[in-house]
């Protein structure tokens, strides 16, 4: 078992920043990528940002690309979205999640899930 903890979220204008931070503990960190997905109100879950295990390796959604980053602390056990120059379309929940396999980009790939953390961009 992986227990995910998102943090960071919150309400910000449009053009700004915020920091996503997600927690792991359990099983050892450094044996999953890491990724966040976003949910908005009434849509599917989508792909956001994937960490491979080591960090060396990422992979971003085309609406994210430029804009957000990710990035992981392996002795620290957490994995951080940088977003920056926030829309007010990035509005949705955040949720982290891990994997043991690859740098996959489906909701269906990853095996842990976090509880969200709300993102909300204001016009």
């Amino acid at each position: 078992q992986v227990q995910l903890v998102e943090s960071g979220g919150g309400l910000v204008q449009a053009g700004g920043s915020l920091r996503l931070s997600c927690a792991a503990s359990g099983r050892t960190f450094s044996n999953y990528a890491m990724g966040w997905f976003r949910q908005a109100p009434g849509k599917e879950r989508e792909f956001v940002a994937v960490v491979s295990q080591s960090g060396a390796s990422t992979a971003y959604a085309d609406s994210v690309q430029g804009r957000f980053t990710i990035s992981r602390d392996n002795v620290k056990n957490t994995v951080h979205l940088q977003m920056n120059s926030l829309k007010p379309e990035d509005t949705a929940v955040y949720y982290c999640a891990a994997t043991p396999r690859g740098l996959p980009t489906g909701v269906s790939r990853y095996e842990y899930w976090g509880q969200g953390t709300q993102v909300t961009v204001s016009s």
